[in-house]
Formats: C-alpha cells, structure tokens, sequence
C-alpha cells in the first residue's frame, strides 16, 4: 500500500509539473469575447460628491 501512495504522489507531481511549466495556455473562443469587450470603454460616474460629510464637521 505505501508503494501505490508514493507512485500516486509522482504521478500527481509529474502531472502538476507538466500543466505548470510545459505546456503553454491556449485562448479559447470565450476569452477572446471576453477580451474585446473589457478593450470597450466604459462609462465611469463620478459618484463621490454624493458621499455625505464625515459625522462631526462643519460644512
């Protein structure tokens, strides 16, 4: 039994090592969508000037 963990343990490091550092990512279809549509500008409101005064000032 410990000879079947330690070839499982390996097995999992070399597997992890492989996905890891060989091999490279590929872009799919959806990452390509999501990537032109975040390039997109979008449209910012300034929403601090509706921030009430902090409790004990003057203004």
């Amino acid at each position: 039994m410990p000879y079947l963990f330690g070839g499982l343990v390996v097995l999992n490091a070399a597997a992890l090592g492989y996905y890891l550092f060989l091999q490279q990512p590929t872009s799919t279809e959806t990452l390509k969508a999501a990537q032109n549509e975040i390039t997109q500008p979008l449209a910012f409101t300034n929403s601090a000037e509706y921030i009430p005064p902090i409790i004990g000032t003057r203004e």
